[in-house]
């Protein structure tokens, strides 16, 4: 009895857990669907946002001289995105910076995903201590501490962007 109430609780717990991540709320400005706290990158799949992902991330043509340089260490190297499905910014950069990451063979796991509110704020999900000001925002961490971040938009494109925040801390350490 108890090993079948232990896994009633496990399977509970799992579903519970499931329900926070891909969020929908409704905007209150526009009355359509928005994400809310921890995604995935299925959830961008979903026809809420698909028209937008799906073409940004198939048109964007990526410039291959800079991947080059572009190597991150994925046992170093982890990336938080935060963005609003309602941002023009966030429906432009994100899929730029996914076809990106699929494209140099960057672990999915290594990249959280956040979408905010309006306000920039989650529910239940506190992203105050990450200082966003603007979205998207796109923060590399190098083994846990922040090296640098994109913010709204790439000064010359997300890979060159990319480029120089790893090659400059890697700069400073010699």
């Amino acid at each position: 009895m108890k090993k079948l109430l232990f896994v009633f609780m496990l399977f509970l717990s799992l579903l519970l857990h499931g329900q926070d991540v891909n969020k929908l709320v409704i905007d209150e400005r526009t009355e359509k669907p928005m994400l809310i706290g921890f995604c995935s990158y299925e959830a961008f799949t979903d026809t809420n946002f698909g028209w937008w992902y799906q073409s940004g991330y198939n048109d964007y043509e990526i410039n291959e001289s800079a991947i080059d340089d572009l190597n991150p260490n994925p046992d170093e190297i982890t990336i938080t995105v935060v963005l609003g499905t309602w941002c023009s910014d966030s429906r432009r950069e994100f899929p730029h910076f996914a076809r990106l990451m699929d494209l140099i063979g960057f672990p999915r796991e290594n990249i959280k995903i956040i979408a905010v509110n309006r306000a920039k704020v989650t529910e239940g999900d506190d992203v105050a201590e990450l200082d966003i000001q603007f979205v998207p925002t796109f923060i590399v961490y190098r083994s846990g501490k922040e090296i640098g971040r994109i913010v709204e938009t790439p000064t010359l494109s997300i890979e060159e962007d990319l480029v120089e925040i790893l090659t400059k801390k890697n700069n400073n350490e010699e």
